[in-house]
């Protein structure tokens, strides 16, 4: 029985043991990987100063130094900072950096032992030896410095040639599709393929890149427009922010739409992306038109029946030419812009307009039945919306009612033009310059105030009393009020809107003559 007792005893004094090693190792794993504090400075979250940071369980603690130069002492000083390092692999490899030799001259240490366990380190780093040089060394031999530069020499020569050969052929291949060294932008457009999307990307790029900015023009949410000059010509440059990536790509895409080119709509060069790898340049090259955009002209400038007139149907032409499809073996799908209003119209010298600002615009391809709305976080401007997009009402698988919204937004446009003609010669007759709803919704107006104005209490811009005696403002009243009908359907189409103009155009210059 003495036996039996002492032999328990022992297996408990065992398990005890037992139990007591495998807490205390649990305990030491515990504390091996549980997160520790670290010292922080020129490495801390939350863009503070200094201070403390926490790392991950595992994680470490490092102090690394780096040469750099002061400007004050004109030398060379270390340059320490502190922070936390992840457990993975990419916080290992950072803390045996200091076995890979750098060009910069720097070096760190990691820790995890303890809290704050690097707020006193500071490593060095190993200057690199200079070696003086030793005036007894000879240079090197001079049968191989002539073999070494005779063969250089005949390398550059051998690659010279093949260069020219090699241009000399894409030359008879490709014909005049490179720019030449004085070839004009007109020049170059003529050359092309003639199908209307704009030059060849080769070209485009290059102009892209010998392009000179000289000042900025316009600023707005995408962007800023510069004055430029290619070769003596002036362009204009949009160009975009990062943030912009989707209205620079889509507005580029149509551009490049075949059979895009027409003298009211924007005529497009190029389109490039510059940058290194810290900053990106979208560049969209278009045009120069020195007036500006209708919305700045007409501030500054009273209209007669002519300028009216060419400026309106000039609008209604470049709408008919987006909205119409044009058959054929490399056809242009129809087109709905999607944003039209006066700051995205350009004047041109001999009065008429040019639609600009495709970001937003939308293709129909017959072929598939399929309506192209590109992914953009961009909205249009609200004060021009049509009712059916402020509701949401629209239907947006059918592009007839993309192309009823635009027409909406060119009733609006024809609104701000008319208030700027005067009436028998009367330059005081001319009312002054207003955006539509400027009478009922503030300067930047949001959904909801738009949506009451427009939809609820169904206000449209006031027509003022004079244009009843004036045949061609009354008639373009008319026009302007079909247009932006509640209902759709009822709305007139851009084709109907022009043949109307046209017929206004002819008679008032059968008149003048």
């Amino acid at each position: 029985m003495a036996a039996l007792l002492a032999g328990q005893s022992r297996r408990a004094r065992r398990t005890s043991l037992w139990l007591g090693c495998c807490i205390v190792f649990l305990a030491c794993r515990t504390i091996a990987v549980s997160a520790i504090t670290c010292y922080c400075d020129g490495h801390c979250p939350d863009g503070r100063q200094n201070g403390t940071c926490e790392t991950r369980p595992g994680g470490h603690c490092f102090s690394a130094v780096e040469k750099v130069y002061d400007a004050d002492s004109d030398e060379n000083v270390p340059e320490w900072s502190f922070g936390c390092l992840p457990p993975d692999e990419q916080g290992f490899m950072q803390c045996k950096g200091n076995l890979v030799p750098h060009i910069q001259e720097k070096n760190i240490v990691c820790c995890n032992n303890t809290d704050l366990c690097n707020k006193d380190v500071f490593p060095m780093y190993k200057s690199k030896p200079t070696v003086p040089p030793d005036p007894r060394a000879l240079p090197s031999g001079v049968p191989l410095i002539i073999l070494a530069v005779s063969l250089s020499v005949l390398l550059i020569v051998f690659s010279v040639s093949m260069v020219l050969i090699y241009h000399r052929y894409r030359r008879k291949e490709r014909g005049p599709c490179l720019v030449s060294s004085q070839g004009t932008l007109k020049d170059l457009i003529d050359q092309s393929s003639g199908s209307g999307s704009g030059l060849p990307l080769l070209v485009q790029r290059t102009i892209a890149k010998q392009l000179a900015l000289s000042q900025c023009v316009g600023k707005g949410r995408y962007g800023e427009v510069w004055l430029a000059r290619w070769r003596g010509e002036k362009v204009a440059v949009k160009v975009f922010f990062t943030l912009e990536e989707a209205s620079w790509f889509r507005e580029t895409e149509i551009y490049q739409t075949v059979m895009m080119r027409h003298d009211n709509i924007l005529g497009f060069i190029a389109a490039d992306i510059k940058g290194t790898g810290s900053w990106t340049q979208m560049l969209l090259i278009t045009d120069y038109h020195e007036r500006g955009s209708l919305h700045d002209y007409l501030q500054t400038s009273v209209l007669d029946h002519p300028s009216l007139l060419a400026i309106c149907l000039s609008i209604a032409s470049g709408v008919v030419h987006l909205h119409t499809e044009i058959f054929g073996t490399k056809g242009k799908p129809a087109i709905a812009h999607r944003d039209i209003k006066s700051k995205n119209i350009l004047v041109k010298r001999n009065g008429e307009c040019a639609i600009a600002d495709f970001g937003l615009a939308v293709r129909y391809l017959s072929d598939t039945g399929e309506i192209d709305i590109a992914p953009n976080t961009r909205v249009g401007t609200r004060r021009y919306m049509a009712p059916e997009v402020l509701d949401e009402s629209l239907n947006t698988s059918s592009f007839d009612a993309f192309k009823m919204a635009d027409m909406y937004s060119v009733g609006l446009v024809l609104w701000e033009v008319c208030r700027r003609c005067a009436s028998g010669g009367k330059v005081s007759t001319a009312e002054p310059y207003a955006l539509p709803y400027h009478d009922v919704v503030p300067s930047d107006p949001d959904f909801e105030e738009m949506r009451f104005a427009v939809c609820v209490k169904r206000i449209r811009p006031v027509i003022p009393t004079r244009w009843e005696n004036d045949p061609i403002l009354f008639t373009l009243s008319k026009l302007m009020t079909e247009c932006w009908h509640t209902n759709p359907a009822v709305r007139l189409t851009a084709l109907r809107v022009k043949k109307t103009m046209s017929k206004l155009h002819i008679d008032n210059a059968i008149k003048i003559v």
